[in-house]
Protein backbone atom coordinates (compact mmCIF):
# COMPACT_ATOMS: atom_id res chain seq x y z
CA UNK A 1 0.00 0.00 0.00
CA UNK A 2 1.20 3.19 -0.81
CA UNK A 3 2.46 5.73 1.73
CA UNK A 4 0.41 8.35 0.43
CA UNK A 5 -3.45 8.55 -0.21
CA UNK A 6 -3.65 7.84 -4.35
CA UNK A 7 -5.42 9.12 -7.06
CA UNK A 8 -7.67 6.21 -9.08
CA UNK A 9 -8.42 8.76 -11.98
CA UNK A 10 -5.83 8.62 -13.62
CA UNK A 11 -3.68 8.14 -16.76
CA UNK A 12 -0.56 6.33 -15.99
CA UNK A 13 0.48 7.95 -12.47
CA UNK A 14 -0.86 11.16 -13.64
CA UNK A 15 -3.70 12.34 -11.57
CA UNK A 16 -6.84 13.60 -13.85
CA UNK A 17 -8.56 16.37 -11.81
CA UNK A 18 -5.68 18.69 -11.60
CA UNK A 19 -5.06 18.48 -15.47
CA UNK A 20 -8.75 19.69 -15.39
CA UNK A 21 -9.36 22.24 -12.99
CA UNK A 22 -7.68 24.96 -14.27
CA UNK A 23 -10.12 25.34 -17.65
CA UNK A 24 -13.03 26.18 -14.92
CA UNK A 25 -11.75 28.28 -13.03
CA UNK A 26 -10.08 30.32 -15.26
CA UNK A 27 -13.07 30.87 -17.39
CA UNK A 28 -14.92 31.93 -13.95
CA UNK A 29 -12.44 34.46 -13.30
CA UNK A 30 -12.28 35.62 -17.14
CA UNK A 31 -16.24 35.91 -16.47
CA UNK A 32 -15.66 38.34 -13.61
CA UNK A 33 -13.52 40.16 -15.50
CA UNK A 34 -15.72 40.51 -18.62
CA UNK A 35 -18.33 41.60 -16.38
CA UNK A 36 -16.51 43.97 -14.78
CA UNK A 37 -15.21 45.38 -18.51
CA UNK A 38 -18.95 45.04 -19.46
CA UNK A 39 -19.63 47.64 -16.44
CA UNK A 40 -17.43 49.87 -17.24
CA UNK A 41 -17.83 49.93 -20.73
CA UNK A 42 -21.37 48.78 -21.50
CA UNK A 43 -20.24 47.13 -24.36
CA UNK A 44 -22.57 44.33 -25.25
CA UNK A 45 -19.34 41.96 -26.40
CA UNK A 46 -18.05 41.53 -22.70
CA UNK A 47 -22.05 40.81 -21.27
CA UNK A 48 -21.95 38.01 -24.04
CA UNK A 49 -18.69 36.94 -23.27
CA UNK A 50 -19.26 36.59 -19.60
CA UNK A 51 -22.27 34.61 -20.46
CA UNK A 52 -20.42 31.94 -22.37
CA UNK A 53 -17.44 31.77 -20.16
CA UNK A 54 -19.80 30.65 -17.11
CA UNK A 55 -21.31 28.15 -19.60
CA UNK A 56 -18.13 26.90 -19.98
CA UNK A 57 -16.81 26.53 -17.56
CA UNK A 58 -19.68 24.60 -15.71
CA UNK A 59 -19.22 21.97 -18.57
CA UNK A 60 -15.46 21.77 -17.65
CA UNK A 61 -16.34 21.85 -13.97
CA UNK A 62 -18.26 18.84 -14.52
CA UNK A 63 -15.90 16.89 -16.31
CA UNK A 64 -13.51 17.86 -13.21
CA UNK A 65 -15.67 17.23 -10.84
CA UNK A 66 -16.24 13.65 -12.43
CA UNK A 67 -12.60 13.06 -11.90
CA UNK A 68 -12.75 14.54 -8.35
CA UNK A 69 -15.05 11.95 -7.49
CA UNK A 70 -13.36 8.96 -8.62
CA UNK A 71 -10.70 9.99 -6.41
CA UNK A 72 -12.60 11.14 -3.20
CA UNK A 73 -15.12 7.64 -3.27
CA UNK A 74 -12.17 5.39 -4.82
CA UNK A 75 -9.92 6.26 -2.54
CA UNK A 76 -10.73 6.22 2.10
CA UNK A 77 -7.96 7.83 3.06
CA UNK A 78 -8.64 10.86 1.42
CA UNK A 79 -12.60 10.84 2.63
CA UNK A 80 -11.47 11.52 5.82
CA UNK A 81 -9.56 14.61 5.04
CA UNK A 82 -11.73 17.28 6.32
CA UNK A 83 -9.95 19.61 3.46
CA UNK A 84 -11.09 17.55 0.92
CA UNK A 85 -14.66 17.63 2.16
CA UNK A 86 -14.26 21.30 2.53
CA UNK A 87 -12.75 21.21 -1.25
CA UNK A 88 -16.02 19.41 -2.88
CA UNK A 89 -18.67 21.08 -1.19
CA UNK A 90 -17.10 24.52 -1.75
CA UNK A 91 -16.78 23.60 -5.42
CA UNK A 92 -20.05 22.27 -5.88
CA UNK A 93 -21.32 25.12 -4.19
CA UNK A 94 -19.04 27.19 -6.95
CA UNK A 95 -20.43 25.26 -9.94
CA UNK A 96 -24.50 25.98 -8.39
CA UNK A 97 -23.90 29.62 -8.07
CA UNK A 98 -22.46 29.70 -11.75
CA UNK A 99 -25.35 27.48 -12.80
CA UNK A 100 -27.98 30.10 -11.19
CA UNK A 101 -26.05 32.90 -13.07
CA UNK A 102 -25.78 31.79 -16.43
CA UNK A 103 -29.86 30.89 -15.99
CA UNK A 104 -30.53 34.38 -15.13
CA UNK A 105 -28.20 35.82 -18.28
CA UNK A 106 -29.51 33.23 -20.60
CA UNK A 107 -33.17 33.50 -19.10
CA UNK A 108 -33.03 37.77 -19.17
CA UNK A 109 -30.31 38.49 -21.34
CA UNK A 110 -26.96 38.46 -20.84
CA UNK A 111 -26.60 42.24 -20.33
CA UNK A 112 -29.78 42.96 -18.26
CA UNK A 113 -28.25 40.43 -15.82
CA UNK A 114 -25.40 41.57 -14.98
CA UNK A 115 -25.81 44.27 -13.40
CA UNK A 116 -25.76 44.02 -10.22
CA UNK A 117 -26.28 40.35 -9.65
CA UNK A 118 -24.54 38.68 -12.24
CA UNK A 119 -21.16 40.56 -10.85
CA UNK A 120 -22.73 39.68 -7.41
CA UNK A 121 -22.60 36.13 -8.28
CA UNK A 122 -19.35 36.13 -10.23
CA UNK A 123 -17.59 37.69 -6.94
CA UNK A 124 -18.94 35.51 -4.78
CA UNK A 125 -18.09 32.11 -6.94
CA UNK A 126 -14.56 33.38 -7.48
CA UNK A 127 -14.19 34.27 -3.91
CA UNK A 128 -15.19 30.27 -3.01
CA UNK A 129 -12.61 29.21 -5.50
CA UNK A 130 -10.08 31.03 -3.85
CA UNK A 131 -10.83 29.08 -0.58
CA UNK A 132 -11.44 25.61 -2.11
CA UNK A 133 -8.29 26.42 -4.33
CA UNK A 134 -6.58 26.26 -0.71
CA UNK A 135 -7.70 23.46 0.26
CA UNK A 136 -6.90 21.65 -3.05
CA UNK A 137 -3.28 22.92 -2.29
CA UNK A 138 -3.56 21.87 1.40
CA UNK A 139 -4.41 18.53 0.17
CA UNK A 140 -1.50 18.30 -1.94
CA UNK A 141 1.12 19.57 -0.05
CA UNK A 142 0.03 18.83 3.44
CA UNK A 143 -1.48 15.56 2.79
CA UNK A 144 0.44 14.31 -0.08
CA UNK A 145 -3.05 13.43 -2.22
CA UNK A 146 -1.92 11.66 -5.38
CA UNK A 147 1.63 12.33 -4.83
CA UNK A 148 3.86 9.43 -5.86
CA UNK A 149 5.83 8.04 -2.89
CA UNK A 150 9.10 8.65 -2.90
CA UNK A 151 11.98 5.62 -3.03
CA UNK A 152 12.29 6.34 0.81
CA UNK A 153 9.13 5.98 1.79
CA UNK A 154 8.61 2.92 -0.69
CA UNK A 155 11.98 1.39 1.72
CA UNK A 156 10.59 2.61 4.80
CA UNK A 157 7.15 0.89 4.06
CA UNK A 158 9.24 -2.43 3.77
CA UNK A 159 10.70 -1.95 7.24
CA UNK A 160 14.65 -1.93 8.43
CA UNK A 161 16.86 -4.09 6.47
CA UNK A 162 18.69 -6.88 8.00
CA UNK A 163 22.74 -7.38 7.86
CA UNK A 164 23.15 -10.04 5.95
Amino acid sequence: MSINPKSTAKIGEHPLHPMLIPFPVAFLVGALVSDLIFVGTADPFWAKASMYLIGGAIVMALVAALAGFIDFFGEPRIRRLTDAWYHMIGNLTAVVLALVNFVLRYSQGAEAAIKPWGVVLSLVVVGILLFTGWKGWEMVYRHHVAVLDTPEQRASERGPRRAA
